[in-house]
């Protein structure tokens, strides 16, 4: 839990620009000239996604929150990873 109403409002903020950045990001996930484009656009998304599950984790005072921040980023670099290959060189192995 936050115990500063400074520090509460700074975790809103943060939380109304992290959330207001997914609406472009999700406009270039769809309307992405190029398939390189698409993917970093949906890196974008998942890194977006990390800040506001572990701000969301702050402003409820738990660790879960943060172990799935954690898995979430561990599952979307092995993606990125993959996806980048298979654009790359046509296969993922």
């Amino acid at each position: 839990m936050i115990e500063s109403a400074f520090a509460q409002a700074a975790v809103q903020l943060i939380l109304l620009a992290l959330v207001s950045l997914l609406l472009p990001a999700s406009y270039r996930v769809i309307a992405g000239p190029r398939l390189s484009d698409r993917l970093a656009a949906v890196d974008l998304i998942t890194t977006l996604l990390i800040g506001i599950i572990v701000m969301l984790a702050l402003v409820e005072g738990t660790q879960v929150f943060v172990d799935m921040a954690t898995a979430l980023a561990a599952f979307a670099f092995v993606g990125t990873i993959s996806i980048a290959r298979y654009i790359s060189e046509g296969r993922v192995f």
